[in-house]
């Protein structure tokens, strides 16, 4: 490998995005913003690197692990790069937007860079889109999230989306009505993950015939529901239930052809949620378009009584492979001399003009080599 060849060389889980790849992700994540801010989401944009403490506070804790770090030569404080943006989100709602009216809903669209990739997603570089609809506990705040995000993703084109939703506080509700706690909290918690329900029972004591049927009530919405309607739920467990069959009501009359399921029992990506989370899925697509859920936007002390937030996030990596491509070429060769006047009423029609700087031998070589689609001739587009 020559040294050249090494410089070139990127880390593992970053890549450099060329033409027209980049472009036409410039377009989706512009589009998906538009779409949010024509629903009353106005934009952010946050910096890519903050102090550490605000940054890893609240829910943002979780993403410890994933962040970089680095000493700020100025402060000589810590900083971390983001892994996430919503905890910047929860940070700017406390403190520069403290006095706003909410409900507060806040989009925004950026970069962020993590430790390691996953299996799934082996990229540490990611481009995030994500709305947060801050100071509001109604069921309607959850629904309109939800039912924003799926408009959004239709609106480019993407049919057969679906909603996978869960509620990973209704198990912590029936293992506090019962008492269990500690290993066995913690052994249940993972049979509950393997839908395992011999293990369930080997562990849950008198919660067992409840966990079981929990699991049990997966599937279709109207199902899952009718079920956990039949059960005997602590109370804390029955207002979750009641509480996500208003979400599921509200979902089928904002979009009403939407295919909702649901998991009463899963709880991983969810575990620092503080109700009703939700997947969106696309058919015939293998991995998710987007997360979300309700959590707690902390003080800044980091209080657990904040005000209360759900928001979504999507992945514009996913969305990429699944929408139509660019559009076909538009690029014309202008002969070199060609008026600027004359170049900007082109450009005022739809054309990509590219200059060409010299006098050229034949301008469709000239125009092929260039990747331009057409070239001005007699003061009209002629293709190539």
């Amino acid at each position: 490998m020559t040294e050249q060849q090494k410089n070139a060389l990127l880390p593992a889980g970053l890549r450099d995005v060329l033409p027209p790849d980049a472009a036409f992700e410039a377009e989706i994540v512009e589009k998906l913003v538009a779409s949010f801010q024509a629903r009353g989401y106005d934009r952010i944009k946050p910096p890519l690197i903050e102090f550490e403490e605000g940054l890893l506070s609240g829910a943002g804790i979780a993403l410890a692990p994933q962040t970089f770090r680095l000493m700020d030569p100025g402060s000589q404080r810590m900083m971390g790069v983001r892994a996430d943006i919503t905890p910047q989100i929860a940070r700017i709602a406390r403190s520069r937007l403290s006095g706003a009216p909410r409900p507060l809903r806040l989009s925004y669209a950026g970069d962020v860079l993590r430790v390691r990739g996953s299996q799934l997603r082996p990229e540490r570089q990611i481009a995030q889109v994500g709305a947060e609809l801050i100071g509001s506990a109604a069921p309607a705040a959850d629904a309109e999230i939800i039912a924003m995000a799926v408009e959004a993703l239709e609106e480019l084109g993407i049919e057969g989306v679906s909603v996978d939703l869960t509620a990973p506080r209704l198990v912590p509700a029936v293992l506090a009505a019962h008492d269990v706690s500690g290993d066995s909290a913690e052994r249940l918690r993972a049979a509950l993950d393997r839908k395992d329900s011999a293990g369930v029972r080997e562990c849950a004591g008198d919660a067992a015939d409840i966990l079981t049927a929990l699991l049990s009530a997966t599937g279709p919405a109207d199902k899952a529901l009718a079920a956990l309607r039949g059960l005997d739920l602590p109370d804390g467990a029955a207002k979750e239930r009641e509480r996500i069959a208003e979400v599921v009501d509200l979902l089928c009359r904002a979009v009403p052809d939407i295919r909702i399921t649901l998991d009463p029992v899963e709880h991983r990506g969810f575990e620092y949620h503080t109700g009703v989370g939700f997947t969106i899925f696309a058919r015939g697509v293998p991995t998710e378009l987007a997360r979300g859920g309700r959590y707690r936007v902390l003080d800044g002390v980091g209080n657990p009584g904040g005000e209360r937030a759900t928001g979504v996030t999507l992945y514009v990596d996913t969305i990429l492979g699944i929408v139509a491509g660019p559009a076909g070429n538009r690029r014309l060769l202008l002969p070199a001399g060609t008026a600027a006047a004359i170049a900007a009423a082109l450009r005022g029609e739809g054309w990509v003009t590219v200059a060409a700087l010299e006098v050229a031998g034949d301008p469709a070589d000239e125009a092929r080599r260039l990747a331009c689609s057409h070239v001005l001739r007699d003061g009209a587009p002629q293709p190539v």
